[in-house]
């Protein structure tokens, strides 16, 4: 029972991190240390349900380790839809601190799972580069212009979905950088199932294809793809640095302008430019906050 409640907590604890547009739930299940089972048992799930469909259910239920998947996403539902407006309220009002907690566990994240690599050759130096450098284009680039038809729709949820279960890619910002994020929101507010049966389906395809290649590269070559993994996360870090300048912004579902594309700067540049206080103190005190969860969560699952 206690792992059960354990779990669920995990479970929100990664929903609280996909509300944060630029934190992936799938770095919190790293932290956590239940990405291999996760990824284990999505990758499962086509096979479970052929066997549902011959009528051995109990046989599909313990393959796709379903009790696990129905307790961690609960956790995640429960979580988006009872924190969503407090990450956002905190998104609103106290940025730096909430970006600073972030920027503190990520960081820690990268040492942690760098950690379990059992050799760092230059293949392992060359994956965590090509991870980084993918993660730090992705949180620079501009928007595009994506399609809206139903193919582009199939390929946009693959992608975002692909996206959320990599430690330190968001899958809300991949849609942001495709220039569907308006489309989908409005979709869903609308319940529009022209376009969101299509996404679905397409987020469907991703999940299960892309979690069972990414327990396979886990299984088979467990050191380059963790050093892919941590170069992403360390990447990413660029996304989640507390104090920024705002270079464009876009219209979000409520007709309220909301940053687009940004540019790191130091807190001292940012009280200059903004005249107000970077909290800087605050920050990094939140940041240790940050490392040290991080590290207890980690003893703990150790033990």
């Amino acid at each position: 029972m206690n792992n059960k409640v354990l779990l669920f907590f995990k479970g929100m604890a990664m929903g609280a991190a996909d509300v944060v547009p630029g934190v992936s739930g799938g770095t919190v299940a790293f932290i956590t240390g239940i990405y291999d089972e996760l990824l284990a048992a999505l990758s499962r799930i086509p096979e479970a349900a052929l066997l549902l469909l011959r009528g051995q259910i109990k046989a599909a239920w313990q393959l796709a380790n379903a009790n696990f998947l129905l307790i961690l996403f609960s956790g995640i539902l429960l979580s988006i839809l009872s924190l969503a407006r407090l990450i956002t309220w905190l998104l609103e009002t106290q940025p730096i601190a909430l970006w600073s907690f972030f920027f503190g566990l990520i960081l820690v994240s990268c040492y942690l799972v760098g950690r379990d690599i059992q050799r760092w050759q230059l293949s392992r130096w060359l994956a965590f580069a090509l991870g980084a450098g993918f993660a730090w284009w992705i949180t620079v680039a501009a928007p595009v212009a994506w399609g809206h038809d139903p193919i582009s729709l199939f390929f946009a949820g693959s992608i975002a979905i692909c996206a959320m279960i990599l430690p330190g890619i968001s899958g809300s910002f991949i849609l942001v950088l495709m220039g569907l994020y308006p489309t989908v929101i409005l979709a869903v507010k609308q319940l529009d199932l022209s376009i969101l049966v299509v996404f679905a389906a397409g987020c469907l395809f991703g999940l299960l294809a892309f979690a069972r290649l990414l327990a396979a590269a886990l299984q088979r070559f467990r050191d380059l793809t963790l050093a892919l993994l941590t170069g992403i996360m360390f990447g990413s870090l660029n996304k989640v640095w507390p104090w920024k300048n705002t270079l464009t912004w876009r219209m979000d579902r409520h007709g309220v302008e909301v940053p687009l594309i940004q540019e790191n700067i130091l807190p001292w540049q940012f009280t200059e430019l903004f005249h107000i206080d970077a909290q800087l103190i605050p920050a990094l005190l939140l940041a240790v906050l940050g490392i040290l969860l991080v590290l207890g969560l980690e003893r703990y699952a150790s033990k």
